[in-house]
């Protein structure tokens, strides 16, 4: 453990292991063209695309976790470079379907493989990404995604306490 983490707080780890994860995922799609959130919007794209769905962008934003506001930008900014399409829903005309093009399959494979040993890098530690300590931390992480997180709840209590 590194000499400034021995008396974090578990939200202070999670915030700096993030902001690790998402700067270096950045450097290493930079070449491909993408930032960290266009390779996560694609690569969620292009497993949704394999499990043969065509999500809307809504979809696609509660699957990333990312605000709708922010995959229009980024689907906009993505259709710009020739990556994906976006059409309109047949079934809904205020949903925007996306989809990638065959260039938008060519570069997200290759991020996909970049992200993957950079994720073997960072997870060598645990012993790996097929450790049994990466298994039990991944569900940990997602244990935690789970966990119902409502920050109005925790201030509005405190506002009623205070005289």
């Amino acid at each position: 453990m590194s000499k400034g983490s021995e008396n974090a707080t578990p939200g202070f780890l999670v915030w700096r292991l993030s902001m690790k994860w998402r700067t270096a995922v950045d450097r290493a799609v930079a070449p491909l063209g993408l930032t960290h959130a266009q390779y996560s919007l694609t690569a969620s794209l292009y497993g949704m695309q394999r499990a043969g769905e065509r999500p809307s962008q809504r979809r696609l934003a509660d699957h990333t976790g990312l605000e709708p506001l922010y995959v229009s930008k980024l689907a906009r900014s993505l259709e710009s470079a020739g990556l994906l399409e976006r059409t309109r829903d047949p079934r809904d005309p205020r949903a925007v379907q996306l989809a990638l093009t065959e260039q938008g399959r060519t570069t997200v494979r290759q991020a996909i493989d970049v992200v993957h040993e950079l994720l073997q890098q960072l997870l060598a530690p645990l012993g790996g990404l097929d450790s049994d300590r990466t298994r039990e931390l991944s569900r940990d992480l997602a244990t935690l995604l789970d966990a119902p997180l409502d920050p109005f709840v925790h201030t509005s209590e405190q506002i009623k306490e205070q005289p």
